[in-house]
C-alpha cells in the first residue's frame, strides 16, 4: 500500500527550466519562490567562521539558545511584542514547521481549512497525515474572510492562513485578520499561522496573530525576507501549552535542525536595512512585470500586496495551465508555475509568477513571453 499524495507541479517545472539549462538553452525562471539574493554578508561570515571553529554538533531539539533569543529579539524590534525565547522551536524549514504543528494539533479524520487558490503542500501535508481539507473560495481579493468561516456548518478543527499569501500576495488587513485570530480563539479552530513572507509587503504591513493572542502557532522562515532558501531553516512560536508535545515531534524526527545554518542564522536580523532594500527591488519588478503584462492583455492578477509572486489569468489563452507552461518553456525558456498547484478547481486558469529575481531576468521573462504570445 502507499499514500496517494498529488505533485507539487513547481517542482517538476524546476526540473525541467535545469535540463534546458545544462543544454545550452536561455532560461527565465520566476517558477521558484525564492529571492534571487544571496543570503545576507553577515550570515555568509558567520557560516565560514563555524565550519573553521565549530564541530557542527546537534543541537537542542528546539534549537541554539541564541539563536531563539535572536528571534524573540526580532518580535521585540519588528512587531514591539515580549515572545518569550522558551516559546520559540526553529524547525527544518518552515516546511519542517507544518508537519510538527499538525502532527501535534491534528488527528486523523480532522477538518483543517485552507484558503483556495493556496500553498499546496498545506493541503498534500494534511491529507498524508490523514485530515480532511477543506478548502474555502476567495473571492474578493483572494483573501479569507471572517464571514467565509462563519458561513461554514460547524468549525473545523484547524485553520492555516497565511498573509501574506501563497500565490496572491494577498495581505489580510490587520482589523480582518484580528476578527479571524478571534473568531478561531472563541471557537476551538485550532489557527495555524503562516508568517513566511512577513516582512515582504509593499505599502501595508501584514499582521501576526501572535499580536492579537497566543493561541496560534506562528509559522516563520528564514527563506524569504532573510534570503536563506537553501539554508533550510524556520521556526514556531508556540502556545505554552504544546511546547513540550512539539519538541519531543522534533527530536524524534529530525534531533535538531541543521546545526550550521542555526549558527549563521543568529546574525540574519544584523543589517534590516539590506533586507529591506531588497524588498524594493522586488517591488521594482513587480511594478515591471504587472506593467507589461497589462500591455500584453493579461490584464486580471491577484493584488500582490506581499510576496513576490504575480498569480494571473491566462484563459484568454489556454483553460489548461500546465499545458501552456509547458509550452512556453519549451518554446521560450521562460518558466512560471502552473496554477494547479494552487487551486484544484479554477486553477488552470492561472499561473503564478515569481518577481524576486534579477530584474534581467524579469525582463527578459516579459520580452519572450511578449514575442511568443504577438507571433
Amino acid at each position: 500500500m502507499t499514500v496517494d499524495i498529488p505533485p507539487f507541479h513547481v517542482m517538476r517545472v524546476l526540473a525541467a527550466a535545469a535540463k534546458r539549462r545544462e543544454s545550452g538553452l536561455a532560461v527565465f525562471d520566476l517558477s521558484a519562490g525564492q529571492p534571487g539574493t544571496h543570503a545576507p554578508v553577515a550570515v555568509r561570515r558567520a557560516a565560514h567562521t563555524a565550519l573553521d571553529a565549530d564541530k557542527l554538533a546537534y543541537t537542542g531539539a528546539a534549537g541554539l539558545p541564541q539563536l531563539r533569543a535572536a528571534i524573540s529579539g526580532h518580535y521585540r524590534e519588528r512587531y514591539g511584542l515580549d515572545v518569550d525565547p522558551a516559546s520559540v522551536v526553529v524547525t527544518t524549514g518552515s516546511s519542517g514547521g507544518f508537519l510538527l504543528s499538525f502532527l501535534a494539533v491534528f488527528c486523523p479524520g480532522d477538518a483543517v481549512a485552507m484558503a483556495r487558490p493556496g500553498y499546496p503542500a498545506y493541503r498534500n501535508m494534511l491529507q498524508a497525515l490523514g485530515c480532511r481539507v477543506l478548502e474555502i473560495d476567495t473571492q474578493d481579493r483572494f483573501a479569507l474572510r471572517l464571514s467565509d468561516l462563519q458561513a461554514l456548518d460547524e468549525p473545523p478543527a484547524g485553520l492555516v492562513i497565511a498573509s501574506p499569501a501563497n500565490p496572491t500576495g494577498t495581505v489580510i488587513a490587520p482589523a480582518e485578520f484580528a476578527d479571524i485570530v478571534t473568531w478561531c480563539a472563541a471557537s476551538g479552530v485550532r489557527l495555524i499561522s503562516d508568517e513566511i513572507y512577513h516582512g515582504i509587503t509593499y505599502g501595508q504591513r501584514a499582521a501576526s496573530a501572535w499580536e492579537t493572542g497566543r493561541d496560534a502557532i506562528v509559522v516563520n522562515s528564514f527563506s524569504k525576507y532573510f534570503c536563506m532558501t537553501g539554508w533550510r531553516l524556520g521556526w514556531l512560536l508556540v502556545p505554552d501549552a504544546l511546547v513540550e508535545t512539539i519538541d519531543r515531534l522534533a527530536g524524534n524526527f529530525a534531533l535538531c535542525p541543521p546545526t550550521l545554518s542555526q549558527v549563521a542564522a543568529i546574525h540574519a536580523f544584523d543589517d534590516y536595512a539590506v533586507l529591506d532594500a531588497n524588498v524594493a527591488r522586488y517591488q521594482a519588478n513587480r511594478d515591471l512585470m504587472m506593467a507589461r503584462l497589462t500591455a500584453l492583455g493579461i490584464d486580471k492578477i491577484a493584488p500582490a500586496d506581499g510576496a513576490f509572486y504575480l498569480y494571473a489569468d491566462i484563459s484568454r489563452w489556454s483553460e489548461d495551465s500546465m499545458n501552456w507552461s509547458e509550452r512556453l518553456l519549451d518554446v521560450t525558456g521562460v518558466a512560471l508555475a502552473p496554477g494547479v498547484d494552487f487551486d484544484t478547481q479554477r486553477g488552470n486558469r492561472f499561473v503564478r509568477m515569481c518577481f524576486a529575481g534579477e530584474e534581467g531576468t524579469v525582463s527578459g521573462a516579459m520580452d519572450a513571453l511578449a514575442a511568443w504570445l504577438e507571433a
